[in-house]
């Protein structure tokens, strides 16, 4: 099984930081404790913990105030999960990736079929017949929509996530796949999603 490229390993730092922050209820505008002060209470390298409170000040998770030490800042919901879900799929296989991926799609698809329409199948439809999208750029458009269908920002998130770290080798499925789940929502067929994705096979995939 083919590993994805590896990065300096302090996710597991960051996942430390995260659960000091959740187990001292901390809030925005609360101070964290020094480089040092974290390096001893989660018995972490002076090295790591900088690297981690980096990534988080990247993201805007947390903010430094010169002379004053660092603060946890206002974010977003899913910055985390964004920030930790990154490190993560640094230690994926491809095929995991790749599995995992087909898996949020296929749920989305059972999602988005409690939401579709004529006129939102017919938004697909167009997706699918637009001669300026590649096949890679048509299966994110369609995916995307159907993600939003769901309402479910989370799925979404993560998605989205896997979708631009796997962009490099990932690809799209089979040319009849998209007209058969167009279709399916068509005559309004849900047991038939689950079939459809049971089809796909890994190098309709690659």
């Amino acid at each position: 099984m083919s590993m994805l490229p590896n990065r300096k390993v302090y996710h597991g730092v960051l996942d430390e930081i995260q659960n000091f922050i959740v187990e001292n209820d901390l809030k925005p505008g609360d101070k964290l404790p020094s480089e040092r002060e974290l390096s001893e209470k989660l018995q972490a390298g002076r090295s790591s913990i900088r690297e981690a409170l980096r990534a988080m000040e990247l993201i805007g998770v947390i903010e430094t105030r010169r002379g004053e030490g660092t603060y946890l800042s206002k974010y977003r919901p899913y910055q985390t999960v964004e920030l930790l879900s990154s490190f993560i799929l640094k230690q994926t296989t491809k095929e995991e990736l790749l599995l995992v991926k087909m898996l949020l799609e296929k749920e989305a698809a059972k999602l988005a079929y409690l939401h579709i329409d004529e006129e939102k199948i017919n938004t697909l439809s167009v997706m699918m017949d637009n001669p300026s999208l590649d096949s890679k750029e048509k299966h994110f458009a369609f995916f995307c929509y159907l993600m939003e269908l769901t309402n479910n920002q989370l799925l979404m998130r993560i998605w989205g996530l896997i979708d631009e770290y796997s962009k490099s080798f990932t690809g799209n499925y089979s040319k009849d796949f998209y007209c058969n789940l167009i279709n399916v929502y068509k005559t309004k067929n849900y047991s038939a999603i689950e079939s459809l994705f049971k089809e796909v096979k890994e190098y309709d995939f690659m």
